[in-house]
């Protein structure tokens, strides 16, 4: 479990670099990207916390988070050129398969 909390925070950062990074180049970033690293950002910080509280909602926050990963990643790699959103990309996959394998198992 210690595992998927570390990958849910690293990946919870990342998203909010890279929201900065799209902010300070203005009119590139989309709003598609945007929504979707705010949603990952949040829904990653949120799910590492019911995991640490040991919450019984953890697993299907677990399953929501993965989706929210995925989603980002995606939408990440609409822009391969940028550095920050291949990071950011390659956390969101890291996560995303991390949150899925907890899923599957009984916190």
């Amino acid at each position: 479990m210690q595992d998927c909390v570390e990958a849910c925070m690293t990946c919870h950062t990342l998203c909010e670099e890279a929201m900065s990074s799209c902010m300070q180049k203005g009119g590139q970033a989309q709003m598609q990207i945007m929504r979707a690293l705010m949603d990952c950002s949040e829904t990653t910080r949120m799910c590492a916390d019911m995991m640490m509280r040991r919450s019984p909602m953890a697993t299907e926050m677990c399953a929501m988070c993965a989706k929210a990963c995925d989603m980002c990643a995606e939408a990440c790699m609409s822009m391969p050129d940028d550095t920050m959103m291949t990071r950011c990309a390659e956390a969101c996959r890291r996560c995303a398969q991390m949150c899925r394998a907890m899923a599957g198992a009984r916190m």
